[in-house]
């Protein structure tokens, strides 16, 4: 059995970033990278994007070469899927059976996928976009492939449908709410974008749901997706972004403290002794949502939470409390968001959504929590400290653009 002073359970961004640390920092025991892909770590955003659209090899994607990983004493351990976790012996198992130890893990996993839980759902037409290996089946087959349906008007849906669109293809996306981007941004933003992707020729779909996906009459692929209004809508391959399932399973069978991934403290421990866990797995208490426990699906959380993982390990004494972003790159607009709406009850539009550059202020109880921006990097810089003070501002003089935000701060 190998053991490893500190164990890190998944390659993403947040496991590659904690061994990044805790080397950076001089720790000096053994490290290992336990990944259930065989590449080395690499950056997950660029999938649904510039890798979809064939404009960035994967050789581009990588976190670090091997090089580095070697250079550093780094130990990967690839194509390995850990499905036990024993905390009292500190050991692992894998779906193979090969048992590794640790003094120290941190859990790194991520999530998986979430399918579609209807008929049809486990035809090889029908794909996720998680991994390097969900993409190349895509592209392997986009040749020969003239009508692409997407369900899942999130960030994923969102953004394959641009570059499928970009690529030639006919796309119907379909959302089951009454809005895109529902569970992340208010309104404007939501009817914002679905007017772009009409405008792009999408054939966007709202409250529509998926009953099946239909087959074609010999049953060896897609025809077609049927919707719970008996409509069939013909495609010749699907994609689904409807969220992930938190890969926290052994963790839970240990015996961690759970709510909607696995809980961890403002150090990013879990119930469990010596098992950290990050990234979009971890569910922490946020001040950014009002001290609610949340999960974040992002690289700055899943990096965040790393570097606090790391520096506890080497017992200084830090907490999260990073303030949360995202973006997402569709068309030719560069979506910037800072802070969590979540709960907001007012926003501010700024600038105009016909110029197709503007930004969306949320606030709750008079103080601003988020910015949602548009091609509009300025506000979103600028915006970031008036999320981190919790700023209590009057609407109007946050809609007047003539006033840069940094004067408002």
């Amino acid at each position: 059995m190998q053991e490893f002073d500190v164990l890190i359970v998944g390659s993403g961004h947040g496991g590659a970033q904690a061994a990044i640390m805790l080397r950076q920092l001089g720790f000096a025991g053994s490290v290992a990278i336990v990944g259930e892909e065989p590449e080395l770590p690499y950056e997950r955003p660029p999938l649904s994007k510039e890798y979809l659209a064939g404009d960035k090899p994967f050789e581009r994607l990588m976190i670090r070469p091997k090089k580095f990983w070697n250079e550093r004493a780094v130990t990967l351990l690839q194509d390995r899927r850990v499905t036990r976790v024993d905390a009292e012996e500190h050991r692992v198992r894998t779906e193979d059976g090969e048992q590794i130890g640790y003094g120290t893990m941190i859990w790194a996993a991520g999530g998986h996928a979430r399918a579609l839980p209807c008929p049809g759902a486990d035809c090889a037409d029908v794909h996720a976009v998680r991994t390097r290996a969900d993409v190349d089946r895509i592209m392997a087959k986009l040749e020969r492939v003239e009508r692409v349906a997407v369900v899942g008007g999130g960030y994923i849906g969102l953004e394959a449908a641009a570059v499928l669109t970009k690529l030639g293809k006919q796309v119907t996306l379909f959302e089951a709410l009454p809005q895109v981007l529902a569970r992340v941004a208010g309104e404007q933003l939501s009817r914002f974008y679905e007017a772009e992707h009409r405008a792009h020729g999408v054939d966007l779909r709202l409250n529509a749901q998926v009953q099946a996906f239909e087959l074609n009459s010999e049953g060896t692929g897609l025809a077609g997706v049927r919707l719970t209004d008996a409509e069939m809508v013909a495609a010749d391959l699907a994609i689904v972004g409807i969220g992930i399932i938190p890969a926290v399973e052994p963790l839970l069978a240990a015996g961690a403290t759970a709510s909607n991934g696995v809980d961890v403290d403002a150090q990013c421990r879990t119930s469990l002794p010596d098992i950290f866990a990050i990234g979009d797995c971890a569910a922490h208490r946020n001040r950014f949502a009002g001290g609610a426990r949340v999960r974040l699906e992002s690289v700055q959380n899943a990096n965040d939470q790393a570097t606090v993982a790391a520096k506890t390990i080497m017992r200084e004494d830090v907490a999260y409390e990073a303030v949360p972003w995202f973006w997402s790159n569709q068309y030719d607009l560069r979506l910037q968001t800072v802070g969590l709406s979540i709960g907001h009850d007012d926003m501010v539009v700024r600038g105009k959504t016909e110029d197709r550059s503007f930004s969306v202020v949320y606030l709750k109880d008079g103080r601003v929590i988020a910015l949602d921006c548009v091609n509009a990097t300025k506000d979103y810089v600028q915006g970031r400290k008036l999320v981190e003070a919790g700023a209590q501002l009057a609407p109007a003089d946050l809609a007047d653009t003539s006033r840069p935000l940094k004067e408002l701060v």
